[in-house]
C-alpha cells in the first residue's frame, strides 16, 4: 500500500515539476520577442482634431477614430463601475490574471457555448483586452492568449490599476465612438456627468458587439438590462435602482443641428486644408487638435439659406431642365420612389416626391413618408421648358405653360418644398440651380472670416467658388479706380464726360469701344453720380487720367489682386479675382484704408490644451486674469499694428458716395435692410458674373453668382437683380439687433452742401441737395472752372491742375 501511495506522490510530483517546466518553458519561449509594454506610460492614442465656431458650437470633426480622451480622474464612478461589472468585476483584485474567472470559463461557460455551436471565450480581465488592444494581435488562439497573459502580469508590475483603466476607457470602440466620452455624445449627446445609470450601462455593454448595439434596439436593451444586473449583484447599485434603469426608453440622441455649425462644409474644408498643410496628415486626423474659428454659426447659416434661396429664385426665372427620374410604366409609386437613389446636396427644407396624377389644374404627389399633395398649377406657370440652340449655345424657353400636364406625368420623381405661408398639401416643383455662387461674410477690422459658403451643397460640389473660382468682379472694382482718383486729389464733385469712347489697341487690332450697360450717355456728369449708376465710359475716362499705374498700385495695396496689368480694361474689372480677395479689399474700404488679411483660424490648441497657434499676436499685459482692472474701470487698448495703406480721407470720400450707391443707384434693393450699408454692384461682360459686394461700418459681404463653365446668366440680369437680393435678405438677419452705427468720419473730412447733379455748391432753391464729404484740402469750389468749357486755363488749385501728358482733374474727357 504504502508502495503505491509513494508512486501516487511520485507520478503527482512528476506532473506538477512538468506543468511547472512547461510554464518555465512557455514564459521562456512566448515571453521572448513581445512587445515592450513600456511604451503605454506616455501612449497618446489617436484623437479627434476639432473645429468650434466663436460661440463653441461644433463646426467639424476629422479623425481615424472619433476619441476624446478623459483622464481617469474625470471619469464618473458610475461609469466606472458599470465596466467593471460588465468586464471585469474584481480587476482592483487580481495581478492581471483573473484565475476564478478563467477556470470557471472553460469548465462552465465554454461548455455551454460549445454546445450551443458558438466559439468559446477567453474571460480576459481589463488588462488583458488591454494587452491585446494595444500591444498585440485579434488573432484567436492559445498561443496569443498565453503572449497576452503574460503581457497582463508585466502590465501590472509596471502601472498602477487607474492609468490601466484609462487607456481601456478611452480606447475601446463602443459602437458610437471610439472610448467612452465619444460614446456617450454621440450616442446620447451628453458628457459623461450627465449619463443616467442606465445610459452609463448601455455604453459599457456595448464592448460585446459594439457594430451591432447601435442598430439593434433589442439587443442594445438586452445588454443594458444585462450590465445593470450585474452592478446590483456587485453592490454598485440598488435592485430598485436597476429596476427604474431598466423601465427607460432607449433613445439616442445624436449631437442636433443647434450645437452644430449648419452648412459649414466649405468654411470647415477650407481650414482642414491649411491645418493639412501647416501640421500634416498624421497630427490632423490622429493629433486632437482643438481649432477655434472665427466662424459665426448664425451668419453661416443665414449664408447658405440665402445663397440656396437666391440661387432658386434666379432659376426660376429660366424655366424647368426637367425631371430627376421617370419610373417605368407598372412599377409601383412608393416602392419606385424608395428605390431611387436621391441626389446629394438637396437642402433639408426639400423633399423628393413622385408624380401620383396629372390634371390640367394641378399635379397629385406622394412623398417619401407617405405623405399625399398637390402642384397647383400656379406654382407650375415658371417650369417652361429649357431649349438649348445646338449650334451657339443659346438658350430659350419652350411654350407658355397652361396645364401642369404639359410640365409632370405619372411616374415622374421630382424634388418639392413648402412654403410657410402655404396650405399644408400645397408644394412647389424645385430643380437644382444651374448657376452657382459664393458668399463671404467678414470682420472689416480683423480679417475674421464669420462665414463662406462656396456653392449651393458641398455634396453636390466640393469646389470652392468663395476662394477657387477666379472671376471678373466688372463694376464690383471700379471702387478702386476712384479710391486711386481720390488719392490724386479729385474729389466726388469733379465732373467727367460720360459720352462715347474709342481707344487703339494697336496695329492688326480692332478699335476698343466700351458701351454703359444702359447705351445710355449722361454727358457732364459727377464722379459721385458716374459711381452710383455705374457709368463704364466714365470709369475708364477717369482712369486714362488718373493712370493705370496708381489704379494697379491701389489694387495691389487694398489685396484685389497681386498684380494688375496697366490697361484700361481692367478699370472695368476684367482681370480675374477671386470673391474672399475682393471682399477683403472692401474690407480695407470701410476700416479707413487699414491693412488686414482673411483668416478663418483664431487659435489652436494640442491634445494637452497648449496654444500652439494665435492669429492675434498682440501683448496685452492688462488683460491678464491675475493683473485685470476690475470691471468699473476703464478697459485695457490694444496697439493699432495694421498698416495704413490707403489715405483715410480719400477712402471715405469713396465709402461715402457707395453709400449713394445703395440709396440711389445700382444697388437700391439693398436699402431695404434700412441700416446704413453701402456697396457695389457689378456685372461683367454679357452676364457672365454677378457681384454685390457692400458692407455696414461692422460688417463686409461678398456675394457672387456665375456658372462654373463661364456663359451668360441672361440678358437682363445683372448683380443688382441676382447678387443684391442675396446680400439684401443676409443683412437683414446679419444686422437686425444691431444698432444703426453711421459711418466712421476720418479727421480732416468737411461736408458741403452740393447740388447733386451738378457737384457745385447748393444755391437757395436746390430741389437735389446732398451733404458731400471732402478731404482736407479739396471742396467743390475749385470746379468753378471746368477745363474744356471755358476759355480761361489758368489753374485753380488742385482740382484743376495739369497732369503730365493727362487732361485737367477739374474735368475730363
Amino acid at each position: 500500500m504504502a508502495r503505491w501511495f509513494a508512486i501516487a506522490v511520485s507520478v503527482l510530483l512528476m506532473g506538477v515539476f512538468a506543468v511547472g517546466a512547461g510554464l518555465v518553458y512557455a514564459f521562456y519561449t512566448w515571453g521572448r520577442g513581445l512587445p515592450d509594454h513600456n511604451q503605454l506610460a506616455t501612449y497618446e492614442p489617436a484623437m479627434a482634431t476639432r473645429l468650434y465656431g466663436g460661440d463653441g458650437r461644433l463646426v467639424q470633426e476629422y479623425a481615424v477614430e472619433s476619441r476624446i480622451f478623459v483622464p481617469i480622474d474625470a471619469i464618473p464612478k458610475r461609469v466606472i463601475d458599470a465596466f467593471l461589472s460588465a468586464e471585469d468585476k474584481t480587476f482592483y483584485e487580481h495581478n492581471g490574471i483573473d484565475f476564478a474567472g478563467l477556470l470557471r470559463a472553460i469548465l462552465i461557460t465554454n461548455v455551454e457555448r460549445k454546445l450551443e455551436g458558438r466559439r468559446s471565450v477567453g474571460a480576459s480581465t481589463i488588462t488583458q483586452q488591454v494587452a491585446k488592444n494595444f500591444l498585440l494581435s485579434d488573432e484567436y488562439s492559445f498561443t496569443r492568449k498565453f503572449r497576452e497573459a503574460i503581457v497582463a502580469v508585466r502590465m501590472e508590475q509596471t502601472f498602477t490599476k487607474d492609468h490601466i483603466l484609462e487607456l481601456y476607457l478611452n480606447e475601446n470602440y463602443l459602437g458610437a465612438g471610439y472610448g467612452v466620452a465619444a460614446a456617450a455624445r454621440n450616442a446620447f449627446n451628453k458628457t459623461l456627468d450627465e449619463l443616467t445609470v442606465a445610459e452609463a450601462a448601455f455604453i459599457a455593454g456595448a464592448t460585446q458587439a459594439p457594430g451591432r448595439i447601435m442598430r439593434d434596439l433589442a439587443y442594445g436593451r438586452e445588454r443594458r438590462d444585462y450590465v445593470l444586473d450585474r452592478m446590483y449583484e456587485d453592490g454598485h447599485i440598488s435592485r430598485a435602482e436597476a429596476e427604474a434603469a431598466k423601465k427607460e426608453p432607449l433613445t439616442f440622441n445624436r449631437p442636433s443641428d443647434n450645437e452644430a455649425a449648419v452648412g459649414a462644409e466649405f468654411f470647415a474644408e477650407e481650414v482642414r486644408r491649411d491645418l493639412q498643410k501647416t501640421y500634416g496628415s498624421d497630427v490632423l486626423y490622429k493629433g486632437g487638435l482643438v481649432v477655434r474659428t472665427s466662424l459665426n454659426a448664425d451668419y453661416q447659416a443665414a449664408a447658405q439659406k440665402f445663397l440656396q434661396q437666391g440661387l432658386t429664385i434666379f432659376d426660376v426665372r429660366h424655366g424647368y431642365r426637367g425631371v430627376l427620374a421617370k419610373l417605368k410604366p407598372g412599377e409601383g409609386l412608393m416602392e419606385g420612389l424608395k428605390a431611387f437613389k436621391a441626389p446629394g446636396g438637396i437642402p433639408k427644407e426639400w423633399s423628393l416626391a413622385v408624380v401620383e396624377k396629372s390634371a390640367p389644374d394641378k399635379a397629385s404627389i406622394i412623398l417619401p413618408d407617405g405623405t399625399t399633395g398637390s402642384i397647383p398649377l400656379a406654382n407650375l406657370l415658371w417650369a417652361r421648358q429649357v431649349k438649348v440652340n445646338k449650334e451657339n449655345g443659346d438658350r430659350s424657353l419652350g411654350e407658355v405653360i397652361k396645364s401642369a400636364a404639359q410640365v409632370l406625368q405619372p411616374g415622374d420623381i421630382i424634388m418639392v418644398t413648402h412654403l410657410d405661408d402655404a396650405p399644408a398639401e400645397v408644394y412647389n416643383l424645385r430643380q437644382f440651380p444651374d448657376a452657382d455662387g459664393a458668399v463671404v461674410a467678414m470682420d472689416p477690422h480683423t480679417g475674421r472670416v464669420l462665414a463662406m459658403t462656396g456653392g449651393f451643397a458641398y455634396a453636390r460640389s466640393q469646389f470652392n467658388r468663395a476662394t477657387q473660382a477666379l472671376r471678373q468682379p466688372g463694376s464690383a472694382f471700379k471702387p478702386f479706380v476712384y479710391l486711386a482718383a481720390m488719392e490724386s486729389d479729385y474729389t466726388p464733385s469733379t465732373l467727367v464726360l460720360d459720352a462715347p469712347f474709342v481707344a487703339d489697341q494697336g496695329p492688326g487690332l480692332p478699335k476698343w469701344k466700351p458701351k454703359n450697360y444702359t447705351n445710355e450717355y449722361l454727358g457732364l456728369t459727377t464722379l459721385r453720380r458716374g459711381l452710383e449708376k455705374s457709368q463704364n465710359l466714365m470709369t475708364v475716362r477717369l482712369a486714362q487720367a488718373v493712370g493705370m499705374e496708381k489704379v494697379a498700385d491701389t489694387s495691389v495695396r487694398m489685396g484685389v489682386y497681386d498684380q494688375l496689368p496697366p490697361f484700361l480694361s481692367a478699370a472695368l474689372g476684367s482681370e480675374v479675382t477671386t470673391v474672399i480677395r475682393l471682399t477683403t479689399g472692401y474690407a480695407m474700404l470701410v476700416n479707413g484704408g487699414k491693412k488686414i488679411t482673411p483668416s478663418l483660424i483664431d487659435r489652436i490648441q494640442d491634445r494637452h490644451g497648449k496654444t500652439i497657434f494665435r492669429r492675434d499676436q498682440r501683448v496685452c499685459p492688462a488683460c491678464r486674469a491675475e493683473t485685470a482692472a476690475p470691471a468699473s474701470d476703464v478697459k485695457p487698448e490694444l496697439a493699432d499694428e495694421r498698416a495704413q495703406v490707403a489715405d483715410p480721407g480719400a477712402v471715405y470720400e469713396v465709402v461715402h458716395m457707395m453709400e449713394g450707391v445703395v440709396e440711389r443707384g445700382t444697388g437700391r434693393t439693398v436699402a431695404e435692410v434700412g441700416k446704413p450699408l453701402a456697396g457695389k454692384t457689378g456685372t461683367s461682360n454679357d452676364s457672365f458674373d454677378t457681384w454685390f459686394v457692400g458692407f455696414s461700418p461692422d460688417l463686409v459681404v461678398g456675394v457672387f453668382v456665375g456658372h462654373d463653365e463661364p456663359r451668360s446668366l441672361g440678358p437682363k440680369e445683372t448683380g443688382g437683380s441676382v447678387a443684391a437680393p442675396i446680400f439684401r435678405e443676409f443683412m437683414k438677419v446679419a444686422l437686425k439687433d444691431k444698432p444703426s452705427t453711421p459711418f466712421r468720419i476720418p479727421e480732416g473730412v468737411t461736408f458741403v452742401r452740393v447740388n447733386l447733379d451738378t457737384g457745385k455748391p447748393a444755391e437757395p432753391g436746390d430741389n437735389k441737395v446732398i451733404l458731400e464729404a471732402f478731404k482736407a484740402g479739396t471742396s467743390p469750389f475749385s470746379q468753378l472752372t471746368i477745363m474744356g468749357q471755358s476759355d480761361e486755363d489758368d489753374a485753380l488749385g488742385p482740382m484743376n491742375r495739369q497732369l503730365p501728358d493727362q487732361p485737367a482733374a477739374g474735368s475730363i474727357y
